[in-house]
């Protein structure tokens, strides 16, 4: 999948420089210098996570990796795992993840030097991306967890080269998300409580090509990495109604059970379309 986009983006990079020379009529000594205002648009996609799972933490340690066993001592989780939103109780039925379209309003500046351009930009958006994992015990029952973006930001480095009214620059820097969790499940009989920050830091680096079409304004394609660091959202099984056989409260430990996920790292690709004025 990642493969398709950076081909994407090497093919509008090459449809951008075969352009160039339509608007070589600008005359600018620094096409690429000052400050600019705009947005971008366009398609993420994360990569596979069909490995992911859900952990827990039966003695509320803190530390997760616990076995729940049922009071036979059979493992309450043998159906497994999958990578997705449960769709059933059983049989590890899930849609997958949701790739989506993403958009953000941005401002920077750019310093020319000969055909060097370095710059600082900033960005606001949101990405409508969803991702989820889901486990299936033997009751049989499923358990979501999902995390969304509620809206994300970027500050960001800019360096490239430019080819008379083409620029070609690399892009990386620190990134904050907001994040929505949420937690959904068939088993009736427990209690179910979410904690945990909605807060992550990560960063964002990628590059792209940049085309001015006259003295103001510019096009673009860029493609950008993003990672966030999202290991703080817990959910915690109760007892609810369930008897004391029930394997999330099972003795000697009658408080509950700790919920987790495996992957703590919120991942996705980027490749948008850009658009400037410069002043």
């Amino acid at each position: 999948m990642r493969s398709l986009y950076m081909l994407t983006l090497a093919a509008g990079t090459a449809a951008l420089a075969v352009a160039a020379p339509a608007f070589a009529q600008d005359t600018e000594k620094a096409p690429f210098d000052g400050v600019y205002v705009g947005g971008t648009i366009g398609f993420d996609a994360q990569p596979n996570d069909g490995n992911e799972t859900i952990l827990f933490d039966r003695n509320l340690d803190g530390k997760f990796g616990d076995p729940v066993v049922t009071s036979g001592g059979a493992n309450a989780f043998s159906p497994g795992y999958c990578g997705g939103a449960a769709t059933s109780t059983a049989n590890l039925a899930c849609r997958n993840d949701k790739d989506n379209i993403s958009y953000s309003a941005r401002i920077g500046f750019d310093k020319q030097f000969g055909n060097i351009v370095a710059g600082l930009v900033g960005e606001f958006g949101k990405s409508q991306i969803r991702d989820s994992v889901s486990a299936f015990s033997t009751t049989p029952a499923s358990y979501t967890m999902t995390r969304e973006v509620d809206y994300n930001a970027n500050v960001r480095l800019r360096l490239g080269y430019a080819a008379n009214t083409t620029l070609f620059y690399a892009t990386g820097g620190p990134a904050y998300a907001k994040l929505d969790h949420s937690f959904t499940t068939s088993n009736a009989v427990n209690s179910f409580t979410e904690r945990g920050k909605n807060s992550s830091w990560g960063y964002v680096a990628g590059g792209g090509i940049e085309q001015k079409l006259g003295q103001h304004f510019s096009i673009g394609l860029e493609y950008l990495y993003n990672q966030y660091k999202d290991d703080d959202y817990r959910v915690r099984a109760g007892a609810g109604s369930a008897p004391a056989t029930n394997p999330f409260i099972l003795a000697p430990n009658a408080t509950g059970t700790d919920f987790a996920r495996s992957g703590d790292q919120f991942r996705w690709h980027s490749v948008r379309a850009t658009a400037q004025f410069r002043f």
